[in-house]
């Protein structure tokens, strides 16, 4: 068992080797709507950490700083301790889920331009969206910190699209956090489907969390699916 510092929805952040680095071990529980629907399905912590793996392996070979430092097991990672940056970063490419709603778009629509959003990282407040005046005026990050989370998270989505374009999978839609050590901005938490909306290009198949959120057959299929194509790349 890990020295558990904070239990967060699917992961627990353990003591590390040292006080430069914390362990994250990933949780077989599935979570939904703020938590109000929660199931443990088997085997889900390790899938999405082998996902995450992969594609932090992958974009860390292609120039973006990451937080992690090893593997340590199938379950397992050992990370920089970083001050998260209380502010998550949405990557849109195509209309689908609450802003399909909000704007009244039919799921699926391909958009003109890429879209970043900011919301805040707060479950009691429903992570509201924010914009970059709102996080500046509470101090949450600076204006260059606005920035360069921006430039990363473009540079990420490009990355990615064109890898799982590979894989015969549309990246529709994902969320990035970033985290402050040692001066820089580092990529944190993970990438996995609990945090993309990964569709089939062919099909249309969701291959993603919104299989647990819309009660679909066979929720970790979707999962497994997207590990064996990564791996077949």
């Amino acid at each position: 068992m890990c020295d558990v510092l904070y239990e967060g929805k699917s992961k627990l952040v353990c003591r590390g080797e040292d006080d430069s680095s914390v362990l994250i071990r990933y949780k077989d529980t599935a979570t939904a709507f703020n938590s109000k629907k929660k199931e443990e399905l088997a085997g889900k912590g390790r899938l999405n950490a082998e996902i995450s793996n992969i594609l932090y392996a992958y974009l860390a070979d292609n120039g973006v700083k990451t937080h992690t430092i090893k593997v340590v097991n199938d379950t397992s990672i050992l990370v920089r301790k970083a001050e998260i940056i209380m502010v998550e970063v949405i990557i849109r490419n195509v209309a689908a889920g609450s802003f399909s709603k909000k704007y009244g778009m039919p799921e699926g629509t391909e958009l003109q331009n890429t879209i970043v959003e900011f919301c805040l990282k707060s479950d009691a407040l429903g992570d509201p969206m924010i914009n970059e005046s709102q996080i500046t005026a509470i101090g949450i990050a600076t204006k260059d910190e606005i920035e360069e989370m921006t430039v990363q998270a473009l540079k990420i989505n490009r990355l990615l699209c064109g890898l799982f374009k590979k894989t015969g999978i549309r990246l529709v839609d994902f969320k990035l956090e970033f985290g402050r050590a040692g001066g820089e901005i580092l990529l944190c938490d993970e990438i996995s489907p609990d945090s993309c909306r990964l569709w089939d290009t062919d099909t249309g198949k969701k291959l993603d969390k919104d299989r647990f959120r819309h009660d679909l057959d066979s929720v970790l299929d979707g999962y497994r699916d997207v590990l064996r194509r990564l791996k077949n790349v």
